[in-house]
């Protein structure tokens, strides 16, 4: 199975990112609507500091999981426990405030605000000025304002959007909108990032800037993410470790090495019959 690019972006495997802590554990996780299983008794882990894949063909259950991980969908079996709570059922606010952020396949901004709006947005959980100080725009709300601004502008100059601060995000190519998202959800400073196709519908310059990116978020940020993706030359030259699911069921978890060299994941993504 070839999943190489002709243009990688390289990460250090042996730079000291990854700490033994686990910080997500699911254990025995199943989602069903109706009859259709979408997660089938699956179980995994996401140490502190690695970059850790979920990969799989279409319909696989990769998104589910995210959605189960970030408390949007409450799965029928199993526990995740997350900074050593373990936990049946989370709120997505609730997921947020205890500093898991996400992003989405298809992009969900705000395409009439400017890219500075929608990226200060995600300051919202941050902020502590009651409501009539907020309305008023002044005393300590506007104190606060300031201090999240100086942030933001921080995040902008990190992506290396300048030019694109005051444009409505509506305007933007695809691909720097993806980006707009990506900064939205660092500015709720994550300690477990989730980002679900983070390099759909992006040509290779894109994927190459986005790829520098997530690394930078997580070296030098000191984020660990967890991510969906179905170029399989970012994620093989991405990930610490890749967990590859197919019918909702986990087929494989190892290095990017490992995985690749798997035959069940080489016959999931050539759609071999299993006997």
């Amino acid at each position: 199975m070839n999943v190489m690019v002709t243009d990688p972006v390289q990460q250090g495997a042996d730079d000291g990112r990854i700490s033994d802590e686990v910080i997500l554990k699911v254990d025995n996780i199943s989602l069903s609507f109706g009859g259709v299983k979408a997660i089938q008794n699956v179980s995994f882990d996401v140490k502190r500091g690695e970059v850790r894949a979920i990969i799989g063909p279409n319909g696989a259950g990769k998104t589910s999981m995210l959605n189960c991980i970030n408390g949007f969908y409450h799965p029928q079996q199993g526990t995740i426990t997350y900074k050593g709570t373990a936990r049946k059922q989370m709120k997505p606010h609730i997921a947020a405030t205890q500093g898991i952020a996400r992003t989405f396949q298809n992009v969900a901004l705000f395409r009439g605000m400017s890219t500075l709006d929608n990226i200060m947005s995600g300051r919202t959980l941050k902020m502590k000025a009651n409501l009539f100080w907020q309305m008023l725009r002044t005393g300590p709300a506007e104190n606060e304002e300031i201090e999240h601004r100086k942030f933001v502008e921080k995040i902008i100059d990190f992506l290396e959007i300048q030019d694109i601060r005051r444009t409505p995000v509506g305007r933007l190519p695809y691909g720097l909108q993806k980006r707009v998202e990506l900064g939205r959800a660092l500015t709720m400073e994550p300690t477990l990032l989730l980002l679900d196709e983070p390099m759909a519908g992006m040509n290779l310059e894109e994927k190459r800037d986005m790829s520098r990116f997530i690394i930078d978020a997580n070296e030098q940020l000191g984020t660990t993410v967890a991510l969906i993706e179905h170029d399989m030359g970012v994620v093989m030259d991405l990930s610490d470790r890749v967990l590859v699911l197919d019918h909702g069921q986990m087929i494989a978890d190892g290095t990017p090495d490992e995985v690749q060299a798997n035959q069940a994941v080489i016959d999931a993504y050539l759609g071999v019959a299993h006997e």
